[in-house]
This record gives structure tokens, sequence and C-alpha cells, in this order.
């Protein structure tokens, strides 16, 4: 029997092109360079997903799709941090805007897309309630503390916390994600499994040996390098095509946040086409858990230690669709079962989202 292929050739290529595209920018980039940024960022997030794919298979879930949540978020924190630094306390909301637009991409684009591709190619799809309704509570929670109750609070004007309140909000942030985790790996781990993981083929198909999983592993993370970096170097030329176009500069922020989501919206559409909706959700809900509960504690940090202010708080507009989206996820993923219907409404909520963003 012909042994599987887990590391093909152009997944081990893609990366290496994507660095080296990159390094190219060093070189100074030519008026079309931007074109060569564009193909090894589509590469590298397509090799990236091919390895994760391949780390979930030989872990298990929801192990696997714990990996490329973290490892996503692990590297947007580190490039808002380094963005932060270098740009001082004029980058106060920075970290906000990033995990508002990621928070909002995650729970209507992703969410809807898998939903919609689910049930227009099997009709109607189930997953495992608890794990997505615990997933549900925990986002609502740490959502509003993190980004609506600074509108609030009267120590200081709002949108902001002072420096205890920030404090004790990280450290609530912390605690609701590490409960989290636990919760999904260790205590209740068979919240998060697929109904039928018993009967699914994939669940028997041939796993990765260590050392195919470890080298996926390390490419994963390199995938995942270039991806970010890769798109923080298309941002200027997105910038320049935002300005040009009159859009506000905001939207320039939910581009980057989608470039850097790009990873996990692949998998987890990859996983509802294969009818395994429990996986796209665990990918999806988890990586916005991932995305506020390490970002708002890290920048938290930097703000304390360097004495800027952080603004955290969203204004009125965001609230409400913050609010409607946490509102039609609970009652869409709360019967267990869905259709194309439930994913066409989270879809227009993003439209919603999007356009109200250009044309405020």
């Amino acid at each position: 029997m012909k042994q599987p292929s887990f590391i093909p050739p152009w997944t081990l290529a893609a990366p290496v092109a994507g660095w080296l595209i990159l390094a190219g920018t060093l070189l100074g980039a030519g008026r079309w360079y931007p074109l060569f940024l564009a193909a090894g960022l589509i590469g590298s997030v397509l090799a990236a997903v091919h390895h994760a794919e391949v780390v979930a298979h030989r872990v298990g879930e929801p192990f696997g799709t714990l990996i490329l949540a973290l490892a996503v978020t692990v590297i947007e924190v580190a490039l808002i941090v380094s963005l932060m630094l270098a740009g001082g306390f004029e980058t106060g909301a920075l970290a906000r805007d990033t995990v508002f637009a990621a928070v909002m991409l995650i729970l209507n684009g992703i969410v809807g897309l898998c939903l919609l591709v689910g049930g227009t190619r099997h009709h109607e799809q189930s997953f495992g309630q608890h794990g997505v309704s615990a997933s549900l509570a925990t986002l609502a929670a740490i959502s509003v503390l993190t980004l609506v109750l600074p509108n609030f609070t009267t120590s200081v004007p709002g949108p902001i916390y002072n420096p205890s309140q920030l404090a004790f909000i990280a450290l609530i942030s912390l605690v609701l994600y590490g409960t989290f985790a636990l919760v999904q790996t260790v205590r209740h781990r068979d919240y998060f499994l697929p109904p039928d993981a018993a009967t699914d083929e994939s669940t028997h198909a041939e796993r990765p040996g260590v050392a195919a999983a470890s080298l996926a592993g390390a490419l994963l993370l390199a995938c995942l390098g270039a991806v970010v970096l890769l798109g923080k170097a298309l941002s200027p030329t997105i910038e320049a095509a935002v300005l040009d176009a009159g859009a506000p500069k905001a939207l320039v922020g939910i581009i980057i946040a989608a470039v850097v989501l790009l990873p996990e919206a692949m998998a987890a559409l990859r996983a509802a086409r294969a009818n395994r909706l429990q996986t796209s959700l665990n990918l999806a809900i988890g990586s916005a858990l991932a995305s506020i509960g390490l970002t708002i504690p890290a920048v938290a940090i930097v703000a304390l230690a360097s004495g800027w202010t952080l603004t955290l708080g969203i204004d009125a507009k965001s609230t409400v669709l913050l609010l409607l989206s946490l509102m039609v996820a609970t009652l869409s993923l709360g019967t267990g079962r869905t259709t194309v219907l439930q994913g066409v409404v989270h879809l227009v909520i993003c439209a919603v989202y999007l356009f109200t963003t250009i044309v405020p």
C-alpha cells in the first residue's frame, strides 16, 4: 500500500517563496511588486491550511483547531504590539479596531459562509450544542466587558479604562479564555467533538507520523508568519487604494484583519464542505475568543508599561452591530442544526457592517 504524502512539495515551497518575496522588499519594491506579494500571500494561506489539517489530524479534535487558532492569534498579537511600539500613543485605538473587526468578520463572515456552504451542499448540518453554547457565552462576556463597558465607566471619561480597571479587565480576559481552553481540551472535551465522531471517515484515515506532524507544525508557523508580514507589507498599497477610493481609513484595518484570518477561514470552509460543521465552529468561535483573550492582556501590558492611553470602547453604531451579532449567533446556533437560512442572516449582518464602515 502506498504511503500517503502528508507534506506535498508545493506546501513546502509556498512558505519559502513567501519569505523570499518578503525579503525582496528590502531590495526595493517596483511598481508591480505588490502583485508578487499578493501571490506569495495566497500561496502561504493555502499551505497554512494544509499544514493545519495535518497537525489537527495527528492530535485530534478539538486540539487541532485550538492549535491553529492560537498560532494565528499569537502572531496577530505580536504584529499589533510591534505596530503599537513603533507608532507610540497615536496607535491607542489600534487593538480595539483590530479585535472588533476580527470578531465581526469571524462571527458573521466566516460563520455565515460556513453555514451557507455547508447548508447548500448538505441541506442540514448538526453539531454539538453544548460546546457551541459555552463558546458563545464566553465570547459574549469577554466582548462586552472589553469593547462596550469602557463607554460606561465613570472613573475616567470613556471610552477608556483607568490603569487599575485596565489591569483588572486584562486579568479577567485571561481567566475567561484560560477557563474556556481548559474546558475545551480537558474537562469537557466531548462537548466539542462532532456528534458522529465515531463514524467520521476522517477519524479513521491514516494519521501522519510524529515526524510529519512536527514538520507540518513548523511549516504552519512559517506560513502564518509569512501571511502576517506579507499582509503588513501590502498594507501601504491597500491604504493608498482605500484613500484613493475616498473610503474611511477604518476600512484598512478590516482588510488587514481579513488577511490575517484567511488561513482560519479557509480551514473552516473546507471543514464545512466536508460536513464537519463542529470543527468549523470550534475554529471560528475559538479564534474570536483567542483574538480577544490574548490581544487585550498583551496590549494592556504595553499600555500600562509605557503610560499610553488605550482606547477600547466602540461607538454606538458598532455596539448595536456587536450585540445584534451575538444575539443572532445565540439564536441561530441554539438548536444544534443549521440550514442555509442562518448562513444568509449572518452574511447580511456582515454586509451591513462592511457597508456602514464605508458609508458611516
